[in-house]
C-alpha cells in the first residue's frame, strides 16, 4: 500500500512558498502515494487548488484534515508539533543548529522530524540540496535589490550627453549565493569583484568574469563540508584592515558569509561603512543570522552616513513560484530516497542522507549534533 502525503499552507509570516508544486507531485503519485493539499496552500506561489486536483491530489478543507489523512507532512518551514499524531512524519526546514528546541518539542510529541538543512553535501544528494537551490535565488534577488536602490546605473552607457561609467560591485562570500550574485551583477553590466576566505574558489569567481580580491589571512579558510570555517581573532583583524581599503572603491557590496549554526561573522564594520561613498549600497544576505555588516538590522533598511544597508529576510519567498518549483523537486527527491519499490516508506539509518537529516524518532532526539546543542542549553539553564 502506498503512503499518504500531506502539504500544509505555510503560516510563517511572509512565507509565500509551498512545499511541492503540481508538477513535482507527479513523482509521488506515480509511486502510488495519495497526496492531500490544504486548500489555498499554493495560491501565493501561483499554484491554485485546481492544478493540484487535475494531477490527482485531494484538496482538504483545512490543516486539520491534512494532518488527519496524511502519514507524512511536507512543509517549507516545519510547524510546531501541536496536533500531530504519534509517529507522524514531518519533512521541512527547521534550522536545527540554531533552534534545537523545536526538535525537542517534536520528540516530546512522539513525532518524527526530518531537517532539509542537514542534507549532506555529497554527490548523490545534490538534487536534494535545499540550501543550494534557495541560496541561488537569494543571490540573484540581492543584486536586483541593490540595482533598484543604487542611485547609479549598473552598466556603462555611452550617450550623446556623455559616458556613464559602470557600477563597481563586490560580493563577499563565494558560495552558491555569492556566485549567483556575481553572475547576475555581471549580466547587468557591473564591474564585479569577489572575495572568499577559501582560496579554492578563486577560479570559480574568475570563471564568471569577476576579479578575485586577494586578502591574506594566513591559513586556509576552508571548513568541513565545503563551508567556510570560523576565523581566529587575529585573522579577523587582518582581514578587516585589508577589506576597508577595498570597500572604499565599491558602489555595491553584497555579503553572503555564514557558518552553519553560528552567528554570522562581522566582515564589514561600521568604520568601513563610513569610508564608503555616499549613495553606496550594502545588501546583507546573512541578516537572518545577525548579519555580516555591523550596521545591519535584520528585516530592515537603514542609512548610515549616506550608505544604504539592507538586511532582507527570506529572499527566496519573494520569488515564490520558482522557489517552490526548486524546493518541491528537492523535497520530493528526498522523500523518494526513502521509498521502496512497492511505494512504502523505509527509514533506513544505514543511508547517510536519511541518517544525517533525521532529528527525532520514537520520542527521542536522535541527531548527535542536535543532542549536543540541547545538552549545552540544558547546562546553561541549570
Amino acid at each position: 500500500m502506498g503512503i499518504s502525503v500531506g502539504v500544509l499552507k505555510e503560516t510563517f509570516p511572509g512565507e509565500r512558498r509551498v512545499a511541492i508544486t503540481p508538477k513535482a507531485m507527479d513523482a509521488l503519485t506515480k509511486a502510488g502515494a495519495e497526496v492531500w493539499i490544504e486548500t489555498g496552500a499554493g495560491n501565493e506561489a501561483g499554484f491554485p487548488d485546481e492544478e493540484y486536483a487535475a494531477r490527482g491530489a485531494k484538496i482538504a478543507v483545512d490543516a486539520d484534515e491534512v494532518r488527519e489523512k496524511a502519514q507524512i507532512l511536507l512543509t517549507v518551514r516545519a510547524p510546531e508539533p501541536a496536533g500531530l499524531r504519534k509517529g507522524q512524519i514531518v519533512v521541512g526546514l527547521c534550522d536545527p543548529l540554531s533552534e534545537p528546541e523545536l526538535a525537542l518539542r517534536y520528540a516530546q510529541a512522539g513525532a518524527t522530524l526530518f531537517s532539509m538543512e542537514l542534507v549532506p553535501r555529497i554527490t548523490r544528494a545534490q538534487s536534494m540540496d535545499v540550501l543550494s537551490s534557495m541560496a541561488s535565488i537569494a543571490g540573484y534577488k540581492a543584486v536586483l535589490l541593490a540595482a533598484t536602490t543604487l542611485p547609479r546605473l549598473f552598466p556603462m552607457m555611452t550617450t550623446a550627453a556623455g559616458t556613464v561609467p559602470p557600477a563597481r560591485v563586490l560580493v563577499i562570500g563565494a558560495g552558491v549565493a555569492g556566485l549567483q550574485a556575481i553572475a547576475t551583477a555581471r549580466r547587468l553590466g557591473a564591474v564585479v569583484s569577489g572575495y572568499d576566505v577559501r582560496a579554492a574558489v578563486k577560479e570559480q569567481i574568475e570563471s564568471l568574469g569577476a576579479k578575485f580580491v586577494s586578502i591574506t589571512i594566513g591559513a586556509s579558510g576552508e571548513g568541513q563540508g565545503g563551508y567556510a570555517r570560523a576565523l581566529t581573532e587575529e585573522e579577523i583583524r587582518s582581514q578587516r584592515e585589508q577589506m576597508a581599503a577595498v570597500l572604499k572603491e565599491q558602489d555595491v557590496v553584497i555579503t553572503t558569509a555564514a557558518v552553519p549554526g553560528r552567528k554570522a561573522p562581522i566582515l564589514v564594520t561600521r568604520e568601513m561603512v563610513h569610508g564608503m561613498s555616499c549613495g553606496s549600497v550594502i545588501v546583507d544576505l546573512a541578516a537572518e543570522r545577525g548579519g555580516n555588516c555591523e550596521v545591519t538590522q535584520p528585516g530592515a533598511t537603514v542609512i548610515e552616513r549616506g550608505v544604504t544597508v539592507m538586511g532582507p529576510l527570506n529572499l527566496p519567498a519573494s520569488v515564490p513560484t520558482h522557489a517552490s518549483q526548486l524546493y518541491g523537486r528537492n523535497i520530493v527527491t528526498f522523500l523518494k530516497n526513502m521509498l521502496t519499490k512497492e511505494g512504502s516508506l523505509n527509514i533506513d539509518l544505514s543511508d547517510e542522507i536519511t541518517r544525517e537529516t533525521l532529528l527525532t524518532r520514537d520520542g527521542e532526539v536522535v541527531n548527535p549534533r542536535v543532542q549536543a546543542l540541547l545538552g549545552v542549553a540544558a547546562e546553561a539553564k541549570s
